[in-house]
């Protein structure tokens, strides 16, 4: 079969450098196999095959016309027309939309890539989740004409396989994504259940709507054209009698059940059916049942076939455990190189004392490795829930491996450790203290120590959004007038690596005005220098305007400021909130841009903070090699100054808030911008450290009047900020020996 072979190990929706010239790869079957394509009298694959024939594409530049750039594609997916896999449509009505609908959405509407919903009527409300197309008039037959030409149009260029379902349709969804995979691309499918029209010719089939079909792309591509025909000269009543119709009249391809050894089964349901008590080998292997009568019938299904395919997989696993022991013997290690558990990696092996992974020890009721830092905590929330499953699970499977000889309860849980090995996952070692009984009664109290293993699952790639380079960036600066002797580095920096470079960031300024300070700005302003420098700067640049906002406050809740500064400026500004020892360059604000995604993900990054000279080189000349980069400084992960988000973004997250505090502003003094998008915002949260966003020393002035947390999270980045172990041992060592002379 012909298939699109990706280039290395390329992620979906992830840069990669693309050079030219385009090479479209192609693999081939071998001859004789089923999936073959037909060949030409001189050996050369037929007509309609040419898409598929490896080909590199030279570069030709006609000397009479003007040089233009060449834009290229960001991704080697695009470039090399890669297509998705599978696209669902669903066809739905007003009067099932908020039943049979959302029960499919609920259902299997996650497991496709992509699934949309259309109708006839316009609804006045969709349901929540769901993509739903309305076009406008129920009549069968033109709801399937438009949906079809919807798809072809929205669609066509994306997917290699479409299917369309009813409703009243529970389809398998791994089953039918597994058929597609073992389907030919490069052919005409029209795959479902087939049925003979009445009075027609017997070797014409149509396939039955309310079982679900699959049409290929390219017959989709072909069909296109006469929709318009099939519209005007084909009468029918049935939707899915038409639309078969109208694939044999024009181009004579005739639905089947069965194609390239794929059997498209389905299961029609009687009334009253029981799907537990069902255990026909046909309604097992069904990858459609229809008709689905109710919501309940629906999701009764759903558990049943989950059921079915959660059995199927822990046969699967236990098949291949015994092969893995089969096989181990063979080995170079024998059966000393079988881990436990079988088929999953062996634990983590350190080569040194610096990657030994530390156990964290934990009872029922307290943690003593806590998040921060204390010796001992309550167990709560998940930390709980996952203590809770793992004991319930240990005595699971010592009932299961014992009874019915012996029978455990649990009494007591003496000691418990767990680990993560990013190689194989959660490790647990339990303690228990169990109360055994036996066939005849007889009880005993005795101590049992278990290991558990929660392995990593199926590790999935999560399509990321397209974003732009191109993006604006809008510098927030806010300034304190302990800042004053950093503002002109900042400006320098920011000239040199934007102005100067023509990158598109923008700058506004954020002065924080004491309110002893506001009452004398008439007199003495004390941001008269700053003022100054940035006149020069909008001399220097004459297309450049640096504006600023003057904000009288005794408490710089960062929230309240960036209210302010969100109100004068669109929805659509991307914001980097930046502090005056940030060194901006293109590098982080390239970064800024690609890691921040409206509607989808904010950005925080955790910058570079350098030691305090004084206490690393003791007068001596700084190490000017970038291999003592690391030791000369430290990532600052209590530090949330600096973050990239969109200003629709925080608007909302903001709104979200407003609703819960009620007008009590004193909450915002205790909640920075991170609090604001952690706790009311479904956006997903990119914290990472970021080696391009380097700041200087400097003591930072904690306000005692934020709240507790925040001004013990500065005065611990300062603390962690003066130097690293070594040179505050070797301070102290130098102080003790001047003392001691």
């Amino acid at each position: 079969c012909f298939t699109r072979l990706p280039l290395t190990l390329h992620r979906p929706g992830t840069p990669v450098p693309v050079r030219p010239p385009p090479l479209r790869l192609a693999r081939r079957s071998p001859p004789g196999s089923p999936c073959h394509p037909p060949s030409a009298a001189d050996g050369r694959p037929g007509p309609g095959h040419e898409d598929f024939r490896p080909r590199i594409v030279p570069y030709y530049r006609d000397p009479n016309k003007p040089y233009k750039k060449v834009l290229r594609t960001r991704y080697i997916q695009t470039e090399l027309g890669f297509h998705e896999r599978l696209f669902v449509a669903v066809l739905t009505s007003k009067a099932t939309l908020n039943t049979l609908a959302v029960a499919v959405n609920k259902t299997v509407a996650h497991h496709f890539p992509r699934l949309l919903y259309f109708t006839g009527l316009r609804s006045t409300k969709v349901p929540h989740g769901m993509v739903l197309v309305a076009h406008g008039d129920e009549r069968p037959i033109w709801l399937m004409y438009e949906t079809m030409h919807y798809i072809h149009q929205h669609f066509g260029s994306d997917y290699d396989w479409f299917y369309v379902m009813q409703d009243d349709t529970y389809a398998q969804a791994e089953q039918v994504k597994a058929l597609v995979t073992h389907l030919s691309i490069n052919q005409d499918v029209y795959l479902g259940r087939a049925e003979e029209f009445i009075g027609g010719d017997e070797q014409a089939r149509y396939c039955h709507g309310g079982f679900g079909y699959l049409i290929s792309r390219s017959l989709l591509l072909k069909l296109h054209p006469h929709l318009d025909s099939c519209r005007n000269e084909i009468l029918s009543v049935r939707p899915d009698e038409w639309l078969g119709r109208c694939i044999i009249d024009f181009l004579g391809i005739t639905c089947v059940s069965q194609l390239q050894g794929q059997h498209y089964h389905t299961y029609e349901l009687a009334k009253n059916t029981e799907p537990e008590k069902e255990e026909e080998e046909e309604f097992q292997a069904a990858l459609a049942v229809h008709p689905v009568s109710d919501v309940t019938l629906m999701y009764r299904l759903h558990k049943h076939f989950s059921r079915i395919q959660l059995d199927r997989a822990y046969q699967e696993i236990q098949d291949l455990q015994m092969q893995i022991r089969n096989l181990t013997s063979l080995t170079p290690a024998g059966e000393a190189g079988l881990t436990w558990p079988v088929g999953i990696n062996a634990p983590f092996l350190p080569k040194s004392r610096f990657e030994v992974i530390s156990w964290d020890y934990f009872t029922e009721q307290h943690l003593f490795s806590c998040p921060d830092g204390s010796p001992k905590c309550e167990l709560s929330g998940a930390s709980k829930a996952d203590v809770s499953e793992i004991i319930e699970s240990a005595l699971e499977q010592l009932n299961s491996r014992y009874q019915p000889l012996l029978r455990f309860s649990k009494r007591q849980l003496l000691n418990g450790y767990r680990r993560f090995d990013p190689t194989r996952g959660m490790e647990y070692t339990l303690d228990l203290l169990l109360e055994a009984v036996t066939q005849k009664g007889h009880s005993h109290v005795l101590a049992k120590r278990v290991s558990l293993v929660r392995p990593l699952s199926k590790v999935e790639i999560i399509p990321m959004p397209y974003v732009t380079e191109a993006t604006r960036v809008q510098l927030v600066l806010p300034l304190t007038v302990q800042d004053l002797d950093f503002v002109a580095n900042f400006l320098d920096m920011f000239a040199m690596n934007t102005l100067d470079t023509h990158d598109n960031a923008l700058l506004t300024l954020l002065f924080i005005y004491h309110p002893y300070d506001a009452q004398r700005v008439s007199q003495v302003d004390v941001f008269a220098g700053v003022k100054a420098m940035v006149g020069e700067l909008e001399k220097r640049y004459a297309e450049v305007k640096i504006p600023w906002i003057s904000v009288k406050t005794e408490v710089p809740s960062q929230v309240k400021l960036m209210d302010i500064v969100s109100k004068k400026h669109p929805v659509d500004t991307l914001f980097f909130l930046a502090s005056v020892w940030t060194e901006i360059n293109m590098e982080f604000l390239n970064r800024c841009r690609m890691n921040t995604i409206s509607n989808w993900q904010v950005f925080f990054p955790v910058h570079f903070q350098e030691f305090n000279p004084a206490l690393v080189y003791r007068g001596e000349q700084a190490a000017s090699s970038s291999t003592d980069f690391l030791r000369d400084g430290h990532f600052d992960r209590h530090s949330f100054a600096e973050a990239c988000f969109y200003n629709s973004d925080y608007m909302t997250a903001r709104t979200k808030l407003a609703a819960d505090i009620l007008d009590r502003d004193e909450v915002l003094e205790s909640m920075e911008v991170f609090d604001v998008f952690l706790h009311y915002s479904g956006l997903h949260l990119f914290r990472a450290v970021e080696p391009g966003l380097v700041q200087k020393y400097a003591l930072r002035s904690c306000n005692p009047r934020l709240s507790e947390e925040l001004y013990h999270r500065c005065v611990l980045s300062n603390l962690e900020g003066l130097a690293s172990r070594s040179h505050l041992a070797m301070a102290l060592f130098e102080q003790e020996q001047a003392n001691s002379t």
